[in-house]
């Protein structure tokens, strides 16, 4: 079975769980940057959860299908279409050989999740199919998909039509959004004013956010304890000597505007990390959209350990409700 875009979306990628293992080498996990909602949508067309799908941001593409297939859409508010026809989100749906899957304009979020069932064939990078586009490694040869495309499609896969994930498993977007932060090996750099301004502070998100990076701005610029910078390092307060960035590290350049580091985010670097976004709230910036009202929260690990049991419990509660 194969499918031809017929049109791409506006940065439409093949994406999985990711391929972690790689970052001593400068190479990034990658993957979906909402993971619950991709592997939400294995789950509803019978996938494994490390299944390849198609990741659609803001625009969603339009897919010929030539043969019949199971898909499930979750995600962001996109709705999609078969032949013009809607059909129901966090749902699965049947697709005749012939029909076209097309989508609305998008309501809420930022990024849906396409499956099919059998998952999208593409050769396997380093353990993973998904795209890195920086880096032209993996997905459709290494890049965002573009209209003429033919994307083969998988066999196999416990397909059925007509299931659905109950609204209180998928996860709504609120306004301002909270993202919880462990604070950092180099917290200690800020003032205790500026370390408290930073969470009290509502920013919001800007128009450069992408896989590589999300970007904030609004809030008051954070100001650095003196100091005689060390060897290595540059003239500015917020240089450090070069570091590893880990994922969900947020860097604030100059101390004017953060930066949380996402899937295809560079491994390390030479601005200072105030801390990390935890990883039970990394899907949530992968939904969020330019202008998005945004509050950073400050959390210890205990709490952080449990946000994460949170998280995965609630993975589990979907696939068992979907077996």
């Amino acid at each position: 079975m194969a499918i031809k875009v017929l049109q791409p979306g506006l940065a439409t990628t093949v994406q999985d769980l990711g391929r972690p293992g790689y970052y001593h080498l400068g190479i990034p996990v990658s993957g979906g940057m909402d993971l619950y909602a991709l592997q939400a949508a294995n789950a509803l067309v019978g996938n494994a959860a490390d299944a390849a799908v198609l990741e659609a941001t803001f625009l969603g593409p339009e897919l010929e299908f030539t043969a019949d297939a199971v898909v499930a859409v979750t995600g962001a508010d996109l709705p999609p279409k078969v032949d013009g026809d809607a059909r129901e989100g966090w749902s699965s749906f049947a697709v005749k050989s012939g029909q076209v899957l097309s989508f609305e304009y998008l309501k809420a979020g930022a990024r849906a999740y396409i499956a099919m069932s059998g998952g999208i064939d593409v050769p396997v990078v380093l353990g993973s199919r998904s795209t890195y586009a920086l880096g032209a490694l993996g997905g459709f040869k290494g890049r965002t998909l573009q209209a003429g495309d033919v994307l083969d499609v998988g066999g196999g896969g416990q397909a059925t039509a007509g299931r659905s994930l109950a609204a209180g498993l998928r996860r709504p977007i609120g306004s301002p959004v909270e993202l919880r932060v462990l604070e950092g090996i180099y917290w200690h750099r800020l003032t205790d004013a500026a370390g408290a301004s930073f969470f009290a502070d509502t920013w919001k998100v800007a128009p450069e956010a992408d896989r590589i990076g999300y970007r904030f701005r609004g809030g008051n610029k954070l100001a650095f304890v003196d100091r005689e910078a060390p060897f290595g390092a540059g003239s500015d307060p917020s240089n450090i000597v070069d570091g590893c960035y880990p994922y969900g590290s947020i860097q604030v350049p100059g101390g004017t505007e953060p930066i949380v580091l996402h899937r295809d985010a560079v491994s390390g670097g030479g601005y200072f990390m105030l801390g990390t976004v935890i990883s039970a709230d990394m899907d949530l910036i992968g939904q969020l959209q330019p202008h998005m009202e945004t509050r950073f929260v400050s959390v210890d690990m205990d709490q952080t350990l449990a946000a994460r049991a949170e998280r995965n419990a609630l993975i589990g509660q979907m696939q068992e409700s979907l077996e």
